[in-house]
């Protein structure tokens, strides 16, 4: 028989901190209207036989705020990555200049912002069910732990109010993350 180890709140935190850091990655693939190299990371190119992340078939760059500039390493791949950019929905149109491409970043329309705000929400959503859901782990742990014997039943009721104090401030992170967000999205 296993036997039970008493429960580490730092251990949820943690786990808590990366849904958030994680809702900031999803924030970065988000178009504001202003180019961002992050704007990309979500996009794989067909190289080599397999699918590949964009960033490792050429260098991105922001020369200007309103363009991306994509320096292909393998003249080769350059109509790879004008294809996975076209099927993207970033709604991008990249002009092929050799092996660099560049892609012009139109204004956002205030459907298209609309629609974006809804997205970051949707974002948020999902990060704050895997943070209640650490929550749950939190406390079923605990409660194996007071029912084990390994914590008492203060304990427990301590470290319950504990997990729900970091639950509380991941989620109140999220919240403001998501403002920020929506306001970075609907700026004109």
């Amino acid at each position: 028989m296993a036997t039970t180890e008493k429960p580490v709140i730092a251990k949820y935190k943690d786990r808590m901190d990366k849904a958030v850091d994680a809702l900031q990655g999803d924030f970065g693939s988000l178009r504001t209207g202003r180019a961002s190299v992050a704007l990309l990371d979500q996009l794989r190119v067909d190289a080599y036989g397999s699918s590949v992340p964009i960033n490792q078939v050429g260098a991105i760059s922001v020369p200007e705020p309103r363009m991306i500039a994509i320096a292909v390493w393998d003249r080769a791949l350059v109509v790879s990555v004008e294809k996975a950019i076209r099927a993207s929905d970033l709604g991008l149109n990249p002009v092929v200049d050799g092996t660099t491409l560049r892609l012009p970043i139109p204004p956002l329309t205030e459907e298209r912002r609309k629609d974006l705000a809804k997205l970051a929400g949707k974002y948020a959503e999902q990060q704050r069910v895997a943070i209640r859901n650490v929550r749950r782990d939190a406390n079923d742990d605990l409660r194996k732990a007071e029912k084990d014997g390994v914590i008492s039943q203060d304990e427990l009721k301590r470290m319950e109010a504990e997990v729900q104090k970091i639950t509380d401030e991941a989620i109140k992170r999220v919240d403001e993350a998501l403002k920020t967000k929506e306001q970075e999205i609907m700026h004109v």
